[in-house]
């Protein structure tokens, strides 16, 4: 049976967050049906991982932290709702027969998930034996065979990659390649008018990994969706919120949350203070000191400049207990990945903000980070 979601990425943060949302509505009966999870590569752990996602029981998320009253969260839930799996390469053929069924696709394939590969061509739209290498050509190739077999259901694209309007930046690519490759005027005009490429965000910490399958993560949970028309949502819930004003949710986890991170990691590689997680940096006076003033002297004044300086104030509150946690292992090497590239993302937009807006700070602490 095909399930009306599919989801490329196995990682733990699909685990703790699509599939745990989707598994509690399912239980509420508020969501379309399971999730088919797909492997995108051939990387052993990530097969071990794959074998054991849809053994029946489910697999375990255990949700540790403190909710909104300060109370202590320590539960373990079973997600469900990963009903089948498969793997891009070895099942290529079946993927094209699901994709084409499917009613809601989600991907997170990390940060270089949207990177093109030189390798793929348009021989492959008529090759169904060949599976591209990069995930937006492996986009492409579905798409067109879900157009030339099922072209009056609509499809909802919803990818999950942080990057800043997901939604528009895949749609970009695909139909790129798409031109690049020659296709059909009536096939473009099918990728824009009979997919929906909703831009959405998502806000979970989900520190560990457990073997084979399963993780560790904070209770706190958001999946802002764009509201977008002929979206359909993958599921009723209360932490998934369809918005018309996805640039605030953006900005705020962006520069409050994501650029605190970033900060602790770059203190952390000049080896400011001997931590290895983010809630000892917390308890480090030296780092703590630094990251709330970074807060309330540099980021704080862009979003008062903004005119939603309370709502900032409270997401503030809301991320401090959450970098406080004191159950996860949220490793600053693990954050550390990748750094100069989250540094141009997370920092230097903030100060191109700032002057754009108006914002009084200085910004001794941040302009050092800037790419």
């Amino acid at each position: 049976m095909t399930q009306p979601i599919l989801q490329f990425g196995t990682g733990r943060f699909l685990q703790a967050h699509v599939g745990l949302l989707v598994s509690e509505a399912l239980a509420r009966d508020q969501a379309p049906g399971g999730i088919t999870v797909v492997q995108s590569t051939s990387n052993p752990e990530s097969s071990n991982r794959l074998a054991a996602m849809a053994r029946p029981g489910g697999f375990p998320v255990h949700l540790r932290g403190l909710d909104e009253r300060g109370a202590v969260v320590d539960r373990k839930v079973q997600v469900t709702s990963v009903r089948d799996t498969l793997q891009a390469q070895a099942d290529w053929q079946d993927l094209l027969a699901r994709f084409a069924q499917a009613e809601v696709v989600v991907s997170n394939t990390a940060d270089a998930g949207f990177q093109l590969d030189a390798a793929d061509g348009a021989g492959l739209l008529d090759d169904h034996q060949r599976v591209p290498r990069s995930f937006p050509a492996r986009l492409l190739v579905l798409l067109q065979h879900r157009w030339r077999t099922n072209p009056q259901a609509q499809l909802t694209l919803l990818p999950t990659e942080l990057v800043r309007h997901n939604g528009e930046v895949l749609y970009s690519l695909v139909a790129g390649l798409a031109t690049q490759w020659a296709t059909p005027r009536s096939f473009l005009d099918y990728l824009r008018d009979g997919c929906v490429w909703a831009n959405s965000l998502v806000d979970r910490i989900v520190s560990t990994q457990l073997q084979p399958v399963g993780a560790v993560a904070e209770p706190y949970a958001l999946w802002a969706i764009a509201n977008t028309a002929g979206l359909k949502p993958p599921c009723v819930h209360p932490d998934v919120v369809l918005t018309d004003d996805l640039a605030t949710y953006e900005r705020l986890k962006l520069f409050v949350l994501n650029l605190g991170h970033t900060w602790l990691a770059e203190q952390w590689l000049q080896g400011a203070a001997p931590v290895r997680t983010v809630v000892e940096a917390m308890h480090e006076p030296r780092l703590r000191e630094g990251l709330e003033a970074v807060w309330s002297e540099e980021v704080l004044p862009v979003f008062e400049a903004l005119g939603i300086g309370p709502r900032a104030r409270e997401y503030v509150d809301v991320v401090r207990s959450r970098f406080c946690n004191p159950f996860l292992e949220h490793a600053l090497a693990d954050i550390a990945n990748n750094h100069e590239q989250k540094k141009s993302r997370r920092v230097t937009p903030l100060l191109d903000l700032a002057a754009e807006v108006g914002a009084a700070s200085r910004f001794t602490r941040l302009r050092p980070l800037r790419s």
